[in-house]
């Protein structure tokens, strides 16, 4: 099983992204990750735009799977999100870029923007990176163990 596969397997137990907001992991790599949905009706507000909670969650999902790729679990501290333009196609994407990274925390830069190239929100997210609870790295065969075992409680 490739990396992108084995983030979507794990990821998919992430039921608010995968099944209510349709988001699907597009790329997966150490400190960095980009998902998307196809907008539908659901993803609109009452005027017709898409939600903000649209772009929030997109990006707060693909700095979990970059933040948490081959790594101890990693949360969210603290995010901002700064609201750009409105979304004039029908795909929205979000990049995460680790920007730097400490003993116990993240920080990551994320785009969102839709595929025409408009760029709809940015937001920058804090992550501290949990205790294992069992050993990671070299010689450890599923880096997504520690992530697997704390789902299935």
């Amino acid at each position: 099983m490739n990396v992108l596969e084995r983030a979507r397997e794990i990821f998919g137990n992430d039921h608010y992204a995968t099944d209510a907001c349709s988001i699907v992991i597009e790329e997966a790599a150490d400190g960095h990750a980009v998902v998307s949905t196809q907008l539908e009706a659901k993803h609109k507000n009452a005027v017709g735009q898409v939600m903000g909670a649209v772009y929030f969650t997109l990006a707060d999902f693909a700095f979990a799977v970059a933040s948490n790729y081959d790594r101890p679990m990693t949360v969210t501290l603290q995010s901002s999100m700064t609201f750009m333009k409105a979304c004039r196609g029908t795909k929205v994407s979000a990049v995460a870029k680790r920007i730097s990274e400490g003993g116990s925390t993240c920080f990551f830069e994320v785009s969102v923007s839709d595929e025409l190239g408009t760029p709809l929100a940015r937001a920058q997210v804090t992550g501290h990176k949990m205790r294992p609870r069992f050993p990671h790295g070299e010689g450890v065969e599923d880096p997504y163990a520690e992530q697997a075992y704390l789902m299935s409680l």
